[in-house]
C-alpha cells in the first residue's frame, strides 16, 4: 500500500515532465522567432501607414495578433503547469523511512517491558480480530508487527541495525506513476484504463495520421491546394496577356471555397457598378458583355469583384461580411501569386524554359493588389511605359496630381526621383499643392523605395569560349540600396491589410522567344541565411576551379562583406544552345513596388562544337566582354521597359507576342534552367517543384 501511495503521490510529477519535454523547447523556439520577426519589421513610418493602423502598436492590436489558436494552447498548457507545479509543491508526500520506535509511538531506547506494553495497546486498536477494517490489517502486518519484531527479535533488531529493516536487505522496488484508481483493475477503473491505453497509443496516432495525411492530400508544401497548381497549370498559356492573368488567378481553389451568400448579391451588384471600368468589358456590347461577366460562377465573380475593390480602393463600400472575405482573399494572394509565378516559368519547351510573357503578368498584378492600383494606370501614357502607376502608389497622390505635375513637364517616375529635395518640394508644395506633412510623407516612401544594380557574369568551367552543349554557369550579384540606408523593410502598402515582405524575382530570359532560361526568388530580408548560402556557394566554385585554400578564404570574405552591404548572390547553370548570338536580358521584378524593376542586357555567341573539342574562334564579336563567351551591356535611359511594353494592356489578343517581333517584357519566376540543374545561393532561395 505504501508503494502504491508513494506511487500515486509521483503521478503529478510524471505529467509534469511530460509537458515540460516539447512544451519548453518550443517556447523558447516561438519567442526567438518573434524577436527576430520584430526586429526585421521595419515599415513605412508614413502618416498613410500610420493610419492604416496595419503597423499600430495599440493594446488591442497586440491581443489581436496574439489571439492565434496557437499561441492560446500555448498559455493554456503554461497555465496547467503552473498549477501542477503548485500542487506538487503543497501536496508533496516525503518518503516515509522505518521507524519501529516511532510506529510504536516510544521514545528512542525505551526498555522491553515498554516495548511490549506499547505493542499490547497497539494490538488492541489494529488487529485483524479486533478492528476488520483492511487497512488497518495492512498497518498491523506493515508496520506495527515488524516494529515489535524489530525491537525484540534479535535477528530482526540486527538486520534494523545494518539494513534500516527488520526483514533485511530492501530490493529495488519498481512502480508506475499513475493514480491510485488507475491501479485498481478491479471494476470499472480497468475499464478507464484500458480505454486510456488504447485512446493514447492506439487511436491518437491514428486520427493524427488521417489528419496529417488528408491534409497533405490537399495542401503542398507551400499551403497551396493540389487543385490550385493544376488549375494554373491548365489555364497558363505561353502567349497569355497581362491583361488576362486576372482570369488565371482568380480560378484558385481556395477562393472557390468562399462561401457566396444570398445577401451577398446587392452589395455585389452595387462594386460592380464602381468597378466596370476595370473589367475589360467591351463598352461597344456592354449589355452582353455585363451579362457574360455574371454568367460565370457565383465564386469567380465574387472574388474578381473582391480583387478589383482593391485595385481601386473601393473596399469601404463592402458590407461587413463581405469585408471579411475581402480579407481572406487578400490574405492568400501573396502565396497564390507566388506559385502562379512559378507555373509561368516552369519548364515547358524541349530546351527546359518557362514562358515569360505570363511571368511579367503575374509580377504586375502582384505589384498592382500590393499597391492598391488599378491595371489601366499601367498603361503607357506622357511618355512613361508604366504610365501613371508609380505615382499613384505614394501618398496623397491621384491622377488629378499626377496631371498637375505633367504640367511641369514631370511626367515619369523618374523624372520625379531624379528632382533635387528643394525642387520636388517647390513642385509638390506649389504646384501638386501639398502641405508640409504630406511632402514628408511622400519623401519618407521615395526613400524606402529600393535601387537595384546587377552584376551579372557567365563562364564555362575550365574552357574558354561558349560551345553549344556546354554547361554555363551564371553567376549574379544583385544589390539593393534606398536613400534612408535600410536593406531589409517592409514596402510601403498602407491599402494592403496584412505585412508583406517584398521579394524580387531574378530571371535570365530571351525576349525574342519568350522563354525564361534561369529564374530565381531573391530576398533581402534575411541577411545571417544570405551570408552562409553565399558563403557555401563561393567556397564550392573556388573549389571545384582547384583554387587554393588562400584564395578560397579571400573570396568568401569578400563575398560576405557584400552580403553585409546589401548584396545576394544568385548562381544558376543552363546548357549552351545551338550554334548562333543570343540577345538575352536579365530582369529583377520586385513583387511589391511598382517603377523599381531592373533590367540588364547579355549578349552571348554560342560556337559550333568542334570534332576534337578545342575552342575556336572569337567568341564576342563587338561590345565590351566581361567574361569568356559573354557581353554585358547596361539600359541607358530609365529604368522602364522597351517601347513593346506600353500597349500591354491594351492587347489582349493571345497571339500579340507574334505581332511584336518577338519582343517581351520584363519577367521574373524561379529556377527553370535550361537541361540544367540552376541554384542559387540567396538566402530566400526556393527550389523547383
Amino acid at each position: 500500500m505504501a508503494a502504491s501511495d508513494e506511487n500515486s503521490a509521483l503521478f503529478p510529477i510524471f505529467i509534469l515532465t511530460l509537458m515540460a519535454l516539447p512544451l519548453v523547447p518550443y517556447t523558447m523556439v516561438k519567442l526567438c522567432r518573434a524577436a527576430t520577426k520584430e526586429a526585421a519589421s521595419i515599415n513605412c513610418q508614413c502618416s498613410v501607414c500610420f493610419r492604416s493602423g496595419k503597423y499600430r502598436k495599440s493594446i488591442f492590436k497586440r491581443i489581436s495578433n496574439f489571439s492565434t489558436w496557437s499561441n492560446l494552447t500555448l498559455v493554456l498548457l503554461w497555465v496547467l503547469m503552473a498549477v501542477l507545479v503548485y500542487y506538487i509543491k503543497h501536496t508533496s508526500h516525503e518518503i516515509q523511512v522505518f521507524e519501529p520506535f516511532s510506529i510504536l509511538g516510544l521514545e528512542a531506547g525505551a526498555s522491553d517491558s515498554e516495548i511490549k506494553k506499547a505493542y499490547r495497546r497497539l494490538s488492541i486498536q489494529y488487529h485483524p480480530d479486533k478492528n476488520p477494517d483492511p487497512e488497518a490489517h495492512n498497518y498491523f502486518v506493515e508496520y506495527i508487527s515488524k516494529a515489535y519484531q524489530a525491537l525484540t527479535d534479535p535477528i530482526s533488531r540486527e538486520n534494523f541495525e545494518k539494513y534500516g529493516h527488520p526483514d533485511g536487505r530492501q530490493g529495488l522496488q519498481m512502480g508506475i506513476a499513475l493514480p491510485q484508481f488507475l491501479l485498481n483493475i478491479d471494476g470499472a477503473s480497468g475499464g478507464i484504463l484500458l480505454l486510456g491505453i488504447v485512446g493514447v497509443c492506439i487511436i491518437l496516432p491514428l486520427m493524427m495520421a488521417v489528419i496529417y495525411l488528408s491534409r497533405s492530400a490537399k495542401y503542398t508544401g507551400n499551403y497551396v491546394m493540389h487543385q490550385t497548381l493544376s488549375a494554373y497549370y491548365y489555364f497558363m498559356k505561353p502567349s497569355l496577356a497581362p491583361s488576362k492573368v486576372m482570369d488565371v488567378f482568380i480560378k484558385a481553389a481556395e477562393y472557390m471555397e468562399i462561401p457566396v451568400r444570398r445577401t451577398d448579391g446587392e452589395p455585389l451588384q452595387k462594386l460592380f457598378i464602381l468597378v466596370r471600368s476595370e473589367l475589360n468589358l467591351d463598352l461597344k456590347n456592354i449589355k452582353q458583355e455585363q451579362a457574360k461577366f455574371w454568367k460565370q460562377h457565383p465564386a469567380l465573380v465574387k472574388t474578381e469583384l473582391l480583387i478589383q475593390a482593391q485595385l481601386t480602393r473601393e473596399s469601404d463600400a463592402l458590407s461587413p461580411a463581405l469585408q471579411r472575405d475581402f480579407r481572406r482573399v487578400l490574405e492568400l494572394a501573396p502565396r497564390l501569386l507566388d506559385e502562379l509565378i512559378k507555373m509561368a516559368v516552369l519548364p515547358r519547351t524541349a530546351q527546359g524554359h518557362g514562358w515569360l510573357r505570363p511571368a511579367i503578368g503575374v509580377v504586375e498584378l502582384s505589384q498592382s493588389i500590393i499597391q492598391a492600383v488599378p491595371l489601366t494606370a499601367r498603361k503607357a501614357a506622357g511618355g512613361s511605359s508604366e504610365g501613371i502607376a508609380p505615382f499613384l502608389q505614394l501618398p496623397h497622390f491621384s491622377e488629378a496630381i499626377v496631371k498637375k505635375i505633367a504640367r511641369k513637364k514631370v511626367r515619369t517616375f523618374q523624372e520625379l526621383q531624379d528632382m533635387g529635395l528643394q525642387e520636388r518640394a517647390d513642385l509638390l508644395t506649389q504646384v501638386a499643392g501639398f502641405t508640409a506633412a504630406e511632402f514628408q510623407d511622400v519623401e519618407m516612401v521615395l526613400e524606402m523605395m529600393p535601387s537595384i544594380t546587377i552584376d551579372i557574369t557567365c563562364e564555362t568551367e575550365g574552357e574558354e569560349g561558349m560551345q553549344e552543349g556546354d554547361i554555363v554557369t551564371m553567376h549574379t550579384w544583385v544589390t539593393l540600396k534606398r536613400k534612408n540606408g535600410l536593406i531589409g523593410a517592409l514596402p510601403h502598402a498602407p491599402y494592403f491589410p496584412f505585412h508583406k515582405e517584398e521579394n524580387f524575382w531574378l530571371l535570365l530570359a530571351d525576349p525574342a522567344s519568350n522563354d525564361v532560361w534561369i529564374s530565381q526568388k531573391v530576398s533581402f530580408m534575411d541577411e545571417a541565411a544570405a551570408i552562409t548560402a553565399a558563403s557555401k556557394a563561393i567556397q564550392e566554385s573556388k573549389e571545384g576551379s582547384g583554387a587554393s585554400m588562400k584564395e578560397i578564404k579571400g573570396a568568401v570574405k569578400e563575398a560576405v562583406e557584400k552580403v553585409k552591404r546589401g548584396s545576394r548572390l544568385v548562381m544558376g547553370k543552363f546548357q549552351a544552345p545551338a550554334e548562333g548570338n543570343y540577345n538575352l536580358t536579365l530582369y529583377c521584378l520586385c513583387d511589391s513596388w511598382i517603377g523599381c524593376d531592373k533590367k540588364t542586357g547579355l549578349k552571348l555567341k554560342v560556337l559550333k562544337r568542334s570534332r576534337v573539342g578545342t575552342r575556336v574562334g572569337a567568341v564576342v564579336e563587338e561590345g565590351p566582354i566581361v567574361e569568356d563567351g559573354v557581353e554585358e551591356e547596361e539600359e541607358e535611359g530609365d529604368d522602364g521597359y522597351d517601347d513593346d511594353y506600353e500597349s500591354e494592356y491594351s492587347e489582349d489578343d493571345e497571339d500579340v507576342v507574334k505581332q511584336k517581333d518577338g519582343k517581351g517584357n520584363v519577367a521574373n519566376g524561379s529556377a527553370a534552367p535550361a537541361k540544367g540543374s540552376g541554384s542559387s545561393s540567396d538566402g530566400s532561395a526556393t527550389e523547383e517543384d
